[in-house]
């Protein structure tokens, strides 16, 4: 194909068997596009396409993802604003046919089975590493260990008392992400082995496995990108943790002896703030000190 068709706030650049989108950069451009920067979608995670009237004399071309192809479009979870669609391209009405004619070629090359939800995500996730402030605290991703640093204005006094939290991809199944657009917007991950009983768990905000948004905290085009690239390695983490390397991560958590002495000053700073008892402060340092 090797053809560009250039829309509002992004070009699709047309190859034989994917599709190059490029999202402009301006204000005019909503910032989740703009932090994508670009992607590259195979036409296998393609289900169909299509072109429908736009407003004040636009069509929109829309590719529809297949269930399951993309880790960004399964974070979201249908919690997308029209405008903030990766899979949309704006053109002007004169450039209806032209559009046409595309999207009748990747629908020619649409293979068999694509209604099927795929089985593994096939449009890559934003690159790493992530990390974003929420409202009661900092998030950070560096590909292999979700971290959780609270914030003292912002977190409970159950998360100060669980203190920070770090979790290798190897012990999570997903992320739960409630757009900060939303009331009650908040980003959780799911453990792999929930505990009986615990699979509901608390409210995000008394969660240490959560972080909570608002007052412009957990911006969508920060918070959602972090979620798509925690989703996709844990993914490749419980593909691939029949080699031994999911264990190996945890065992590498587990041996950071920074990361544990910086846990248990952070344990002494709440002890000395009178937000754990003495034996709950023991307790946890005993507990950090037995994973060196």
């Amino acid at each position: 194909m090797g053809d560009v068709l250039a829309g509002f706030h992004a070009t699709w650049e047309f190859a034989e068997d994917s599709v190059l989108i490029r999202y402009e950069r301006g204000i005019r451009t909503p910032k989740l596009l703009q932090a994508l920067g670009e992607r590259r979608v195979p036409l296998a995670a393609i289900d169909t396409v299509t072109l429908a009237p736009g407003r004040r004399g636009t069509v929109v071309l829309r590719a529809v993802p297949r269930a399951g192809a993309d880790p960004l479009m399964e974070a979201a979870a249908g919690q997308l604003k029209e405008n903030c669609d990766p899979y949309r391209l704006v053109l002007p009405a004169e450039r209806e046919e032209l559009a046409e004619f595309h999207a009748a070629q990747i629908r020619d090359r649409l293979g068999p089975g694509v209604a099927e939800p795929a089985e593994s995500f096939l449009v890559d996730a934003p690159e790493g590493p992530q990390q974003f402030k929420a409202y009661d605290g900092k998030a950070s991703f560096n590909g292999s260990v979700v971290s959780f640093r609270w914030s003292r204005t912002g977190a409970t006094s159950a998360k100060w008392k669980a203190g920070d939290q770090s979790f290798p991809v190897a012990a999570l199944s997903g992320v739960e992400w409630r757009s900060p657009e939303i009331l009650d917007g908040y980003l959780r991950l799911l453990p792999r082995h929930p505990a009986p009983g615990t699979e509901a768990g608390p409210a995000a905000d008394h969660d240490p496995a959560a972080v909570v948004f608002g007052l412009g905290y957990g911006l969508v085009h920060e918070s959602l990108p972090f979620a798509a690239a925690v989703l996709a390695a844990t993914r490749s983490s419980a593909a691939r943790s029949g080699t031994g390397e999911a264990a190996s991560a945890v065992a590498a958590l587990r041996s950071d002896p920074a990361d544990i002495a910086e846990r248990i000053r952070h344990l002494g700073e709440l002890h000395l703030a009178g937000l754990l008892t003495d034996e709950e402060f023991t307790t946890k340092k005993k507990e950090l000190l037995a994973q060196l």
